[in-house]
């Protein structure tokens, strides 16, 4: 693989196993479609699971055969908690389908509802189902039955503060649902459609009628300040944007807005998402092709903020390496996961374009090339030594810097070929959140992480 100069099949995780920062937020698997909750104080993540198809290996398309769910109380650290549902243990799912697409997740008087489509052992097209636990990370116990009435993928639930709960599926459809959360209500709407030589009946509503909709698809519904929001990714120049329209009705009508993100710079064509508050803060889940940029089939979830103007208008969303939260000085900080970096011979790759999910190193290939990495918490007592792992043929001189006025003091690096580590001490010491910029002096240097102790 070459430089990648731009912003832009793998062990599966131990259950159970801590999950590092940054965007991608999930390490050792592919994750996609994410959908966000909190429960319990934390978030759970339900995300679908990008896999390489087991049958057909050179297939060059989408291909999930099962859901794990994970869960954070810092946006940081992520848990998984292994697979909750996989298609050979769902009674009405084709066992060999490998299409359990979008998914979500709501809690109701103690019970929490795993909604997801797949293709149905009896019939065509798609279904969607539900499956039922007593904890957000399971065991949940699918219904032998799809949901009657819903033909269709991506499944979002709305629980409305008119006391009723919503799905939304496909492109746009939404229906209300019984209390039970497993059937579509009585008094839903019913339109009859033509579909060539074909009439059927559907159940509910399209919310996304008269508004940009090309192919879309994954829509996600949620209530703030009196509005409701419908999200949705549509195709525009063939790469898909994430949408929103509001309305003061659970159904619609919907009034288009405009978007919360815009086309990836690298074109991966889809973009599914969730939108939730925590915490005081309100964040964007969505999905890149970070760790397969040659192959847009295979995703991973990242996180971003979203902010609300007055007017109950979202500003659009700037994809980030960064991505979220606070990370200590203690740690082994990314400087490849920057927030700010100069772009004249500078960018990142992969450590081993094998194994793309051991991550990315940055190149800072000339005097006077920088990369700044913020929120870092370096504690109440000032750092005694900075540990560098890099390698630079020739040898480097690099300065840290808090801003462009405060310096952590400048550090000559012997040359080396390969990887190497090196401890020294702090010229400067700084305590509390500060945003960290790590400039070149002299020669060039690849830099995979830096730790303060």
């Amino acid at each position: 693989m070459s430089k990648a100069f731009l912003a832009t099949s793998a062990a599966a995780l131990l259950f159970a196993a801590s999950l590092s920062a940054q965007n991608p937020i999930i390490k050792g698997q592919y994750t996609a479609d994410p959908t966000a909750r909190v429960f319990d104080g934390k978030v759970w993540l339900f995300p679908s699971h990008d896999i390489i198809s087991p049958v057909e290996p050179e297939r060059r398309w989408f291909c999930m055969e099962d859901y794990h769910v994970f869960s954070s109380e810092d946006l940081m650290n992520w848990t998984d908690h292994g697979v909750i549902v996989t298609q050979n243990k769902v009674p009405w799912v084709r066992p060999d389908s490998y299409s359990m697409w979008a998914p979500d997740c709501v809690e109701k008087d103690g019970k929490y509802y795993f909604y997801f489509p797949s293709a149905p052992k009896a019939g065509g097209g798609f279904a969607v189902g539900v499956a039922i636990a007593d904890r957000p990370e399971g065991p949940y116990i699918p219904e032998p039955e799809p949901i009657k009435g819903i033909n269709g993928i991506d499944p979002c639930v709305l629980q409305a503060s008119d006391g009723n709960a919503y799905i939304f599926w496909g492109n746009g459809r939404c229906a209300k649902l019984k209390p039970n959360m497993k059937e579509l209500a009585d008094d839903n709407p019913r339109t009859t459609v033509k579909w060539g030589e074909r009439e059927f009946e559907m159940v509910g509503v399209n919310c996304l009628e008269g508004l940009p909709n090309r192919q879309a698809e994954g829509p996600f519904a949620f209530e703030y300040n009196g509005n409701y929001y419908l999200t949705y990714p549509y195709v525009r120049e063939n790469t898909e944007v994430l949408a929103y329209a509001m309305s003061k009705n659970p159904m619609g009508p919907y009034e288009y807005k405009g978007t919360v993100m815009e086309r990836s710079v690298n074109e991966c064509w889809t973009n599914h998402h969730s939108i939730v508050q925590y915490k005081g803060e309100w964040y964007l889940f969505y999905h890149h092709n970070d760790y397969s940029p040659d192959f847009d089939k295979n995703r991973s979830v990242r996180i971003d903020k979203v902010r609300f103007n007055p007017d109950g208008s979202i500003e659009q969303v700037i994809p980030t390496f960064r991505g979220v939260g606070v990370t200590p000085a203690s740690e082994k900080v990314q400087l490849d996961r920057y927030s700010a970096i100069y772009h004249v011979a500078t960018g990142i790759d992969f450590l081993d374009p094998e194994k793309p999910f051991d991550g990315w190193f940055v190149t800072l290939g000339r005097k006077g090339g920088w990369v700044r990495y913020d929120s870092i918490d370096f504690g109440e007592a000032a750092p005694g030594t900075f540990t560098i792992r890099y390698r630079a043929a020739k040898g480097a001189k690099v300065s840290l810097w808090l801003s462009d006025e405060q310096t952590l003091g400048s550090y000559e690096l012997p040359a080396a070929q390969d990887w190497k580590e090196i401890s020294l001490p702090m010229a400067e010491g700084t305590t509390g959140i500060k945003n960290l910029k790590a400039k070149v002096e002299e020669g060039g240097l690849d830099i995979d992480w830096v730790s303060f102790k």
